[in-house]
């Protein structure tokens, strides 16, 4: 109110356009709000009839003096006031959009990607994308004033396993060559600590040709960081203020730290996945000392044969989780690999379980002392002989019930650090030890004794940030011993010769004074997309992909012209 008097100009869209016959109102729209022009009797004839011209997502160009609005609307900042208009432009006309500009648009995605700049207008999008360039900035301000350099590295990279599938790009100088686009910096941001910058970072643009969802895309961009003289204690330390300060700073939200820590193992355990969602309980519970002797032998063959049975109970939903419902469940976890659900389900007339005529009541009432289940609770069971396979499916059981269940608060915000993840993982397909993380992670210095004799033993100095659920970020220690280096590749199965072919000027750097160093990189898009509970990574990036990695704005990717394939030296074979 304190503007009224003061005579300024504005520019925007054309949100919508009122006409009241001696009347004509426009809201016009820019990326910082909406501001109400007014047409009246007093206005002159010619702007007036221009008002009554134009549509929505004109381009106008307005001067006048600022009013008291006679009618307020409290839910905008400026429903206050209103421009009263003495002269208008139309810079732009518009055809009418295919779509309405609005919050509240209920066109279809696949439409709205099409008109990606046009959904891009609407006010959400614009505060998140906004959002978003203020995270980066005070990612920028925070490591500064921690003494980082941000340095830029480069697109067009070596091609070097990093556990997902390179974007190739060939060479036209060097026929029959490719580039590849990085994964992450982790080759670069290492040689930056061998160059002596011992605090690197960059928002770094990444790239990973891997099936899509609604966290993950095939280009995105991570805080990138690395610092040497340091260990695993100074990096997460650094990590726990750089989150602190983000959500102080854009959602005024105090983060407590230091940050929870499970171990990988503890993490498995409990929940049945290294990126557990801690907003809810549902831990899980192992039955396999009660049921190893017992006449369900769905139960003692898989704890005979080396597996485990577990559980989890369900508080309160019996009536939720009905037979029809737990079906369900049974052909869910089928879905996934499994092989059903053993249940109990504790109503009114007591409990009614699936296997209790081959356990005894005595098994029965362990079963349910150690589930600590209650009457309306529902107790489920996952039997199998690999332990590995018990934990994975109760733990996408646990998130299936808590979804269904609608227990998983909103607008929370649960941090944790999962730390000493297993250095090697095994490999069913190739029956082999593959490294978890990239082979630049350093062993922890209790383990190495087992590096030769008992793989299944070694734990990394690695560590991963989750929030809610969702893996926000890896990173590690790294190994700056040339020895160990060449020890770890011989060990995933690389020869001297392989190594140095694909890592040769990483060994040759090490060997001129490598400082110990570490770091991670932070999904800034994950990240934000928590921060703003959005549904999917597309409502917090500007251009993103659909699931099939294509852009429908744009379309593509394309196909390329002959030409273009032979000064690559490239032919399309027909299949």
């Amino acid at each position: 109110m304190s503007d009224v008097g003061k005579t300024i100009s504005v520019c925007g869209w054309v949100q919508r356009r009122r006409n009241l016959g001696s009347l004509i109102f426009i809201d016009l729209r820019d990326r910082t709000g909406i501001l109400q022009l007014a047409f009246d009797d007093s206005t002159e004839r010619e702007i007036f009839e221009k008002a009554f011209s134009v549509r929505s997502e004109y381009v106008l160009a307005a001067t006048g003096k600022l009013r008291e609005r006679s009618s307020k609307n409290h839910e905008i900042p400026t429903g206050d006031i209103e421009l009263e208009v003495t002269e208008l432009r139309v810079l732009s006309e518009s055809e009418t959009p295919p779509f309405e500009i609005i919050d509240e648009c209920n066109a279809g995605e696949a439409l709205r990607l099409k008109y990606r700049y046009l959904d891009l207008r609407r006010p959400a999008l614009q505060r998140n994308i906004l959002f978003r360039h203020r995270a980066a900035k005070v990612t920028r301000d925070y490591f500064d004033e921690k003494g980082f350099v941000e340095i830029e590295t480069p697109i067009l990279i070596r091609s070097t396993p990093e556990g997902a599938r390179d974007f190739l790009v060939p060479s036209r100088i060097h026929k029959g060559s490719f580039y590849a686009l990085p994964q992450s910096p982790q080759l670069y941001k290492q040689l930056s600590m061998v160059a002596g910058f011992d605090r690197y970072m960059q928002i770094a643009r990444c790239f990973r040709d891997e099936d899509l969802r609604a966290d993950r895309q095939p280009e995105f961009t991570q805080v990138d960081l690395e610092m040497s003289f340091v260990d695993m204690e100074d990096v997460l330390s650094l990590v726990e203020g750089y989150i602190a300060r983000l959500f102080r700073e854009l959602l005024g939200l105090e983060v407590p730290t230091p940050l929870p820590r499970l171990t990988y193992a503890e993490a498995m355990s409990r929940y049945g996945s290294d990126k557990p969602d801690t907003r809810f309980g549902m831990e899980i519970f192992d039955l396999s000392d009660i049921v190893s002797e017992s006449g369900f032998g769905v139960f003692s063959s898989a704890v005979g044969a080396g597996g485990s049975v577990r559980g989890i109970c369900a508080k309160n939903s019996v009536s939720a989780l009905s037979r029809k419902e737990i079906d369900k469940l049974i052909e869910y976890i089928k879905g996934i690999g499994g092989k059903g659900i053993a249940w109990i389900r504790l109503g009114e007339e007591g409990a009614a379980s699936s296997f209790s005529k081959f356990v005894s009541e005595s098994e029965m009432s362990e079963i349910l002392r150690r589930a600590q289940a209650e009457k309306g609770d529902v107790v489920l069971i996952i039997a199998d002989a690999k332990n590995s396979a018990v934990l994975s499916q109760l733990g996408a059981l646990r998130l299936a019930v808590a979804k269904k269940l609608d227990i998983i608060p909103k607008q929370k915000f649960n941090f944790l650090w999962i730390v000493e993840f297993p250095f090697f993982d095994w490999d069913e397909e190739a029956q082999e030890f593959v490294a978890m993380h990239h082979p630049f992670t350093a062993p922890m210095d209790e383990c190495l004794q087992y590096l030769e004799i008992d793989k299944a033993k070694v734990r990394a100095k690695a560590y991963d940030l989750v929030l809610n659920g969702i893996e926000l970020s890896s990173g590690s220690i790294r190994i700056t011993d040339p020895e160990l280096q060449n020890r770890i590749f011989r060990l995933l199965g690389l020869s001297e010769e392989e190594a140095h072919r694909k890592f040769g000027f990483l060994l040759d750097a090490f060997r001129y004074g490598a400082p110990p160093h570490g770091g991670m990189g932070i999904g800034l898009d994950r990240l934000v997309m928590q921060m703003l509970s959005a549904e999917s990574l597309r409502d917090v990036v500007a251009f993103p992909k659909l699931q099939n990695a294509s852009e429908p704005m744009t379309g593509c990717p394309d196909a390329v012209d002959a030409k273009q394939l032979e000064e690559l030296g490239l032919f399309m074979r027909n299949n």
